[in-house]
């Protein structure tokens, strides 16, 4: 399980080394950012040493927040986030749609996405995005599509919080990428504000734990990250224990349901699954030093 480094703002992108260390991440998605280490090969390398973290994926600056990092030149942050990639050992390069307004490299985005992926052995996942509701309208922001279903990706990255926003099928959604589902962004959502909001797992309505269950049942070896949102914790500690539950929450639901290559079919793993979605649903606490005290 990997730990984004937006989990801990706003708190700096050393923090979340700190903290996956602390609570036994796997490992960090760096998303660069406005924060300068967030953008420092070195100064990363360092930090993942140190911590004993390894950095997994990167997440290119591709957010409106981010829109001056790395300059003006989508294509230009895309190279130099698989650069970023190539030096850590990550793997993935997480990569939002284009915005319409970028009309030349959304007319190109598709094509360019699968050029670049010629080129390096690290996985060029786009991120379904979702629409924004205006009053009594429906503004799509992104080019060619939100939705990467609809497009020939061959890596996509899955967000839940994403697909609360969007009134999407998130277990559906899963189903439907099949093999081409390579990355997991693991958040909550309501949908009911029009607010990307990323909640700690099991907060929300989206089907966190049965995309989870899904999951292990069909094989899923790629990465599942923790992106979620705990701006509003009081303090340091709150925003360990959130992140504390946000793995437990992972690990229980992921683990719990995993096959055996050597079982009979994966027969003891999908009868598990079918038990567990007969029970009722599951509570547990955290504690201060990021232990898990199941109540059911």
């Amino acid at each position: 399980m990997v730990l984004s480094t937006a989990s801990v703002y706003p708190e700096k992108t050393p923090a979340a080394f700190e903290i996956a260390a602390k609570l036994g991440y796997d490992g960090i998605e760096v998303l660069v950012s406005t924060d300068p280490v967030s953008q420092d090969v070195d100064m990363l390398r360092r930090l993942s040493d140190y911590h004993g973290v390894p950095i997994l994926a990167v997440h290119s600056p591709c957010l409106i927040f981010t829109q001056w990092v790395w300059g003006r030149d989508p294509w230009g942050k895309l190279v130099k986030s698989k650069d970023m990639a190539e030096a850590l050992g990550a793997r993935t390069i997480v990569v939002h749609p284009a915005f319409r307004w970028q009309r030349e490299y959304a007319r190109e985005f598709e094509t360019g996405i699968q050029r670049m992926q010629e080129e390096t052995d690290v996985v060029f996942a786009v991120e379904n995005m979702y629409p924004v509701r205006m009053r009594d309208r429906e503004v799509v922001p992104y080019a060619p599509s939100w939705n990467p279903i609809e497009r020939d990706y061959p890596d996509v990255t899955l967000d839940l919080s994403h697909s609360a926003m969007s009134h999407s099928d998130g277990l559906e959604m899963a189903k439907q990428l099949g093999d081409r589902l390579s990355h997991v962004h693991l958040a909550d959502g309501t949908g009911t504000q029009n607010f990307d909001e990323h909640l700690i797992p099991g907060r929300g309505t989206q089907p966190c734990a049965d995309v989870l269950e899904h999951l292990a049942t069909t094989g899923y070896s790629s990465q599942i990250v923790l992106e979620v949102n705990t701006r509003k914790a009081a303090d340091s500690e709150t925003r360990h224990l959130e992140l504390a539950e946000a793995l437990a929450f992972t690990r229980l639901h992921f683990a719990g349901v995993r096959t055996d290559p050597a079982d009979d079919g994966g027969r003891e793993g999908r009868e598990r699954a079918t038990l567990l979605r007969k029970l009722p649903p599951r509570t547990f606490a955290v504690s201060a030093e990021g232990t898990v005290d199941r109540r059911a």
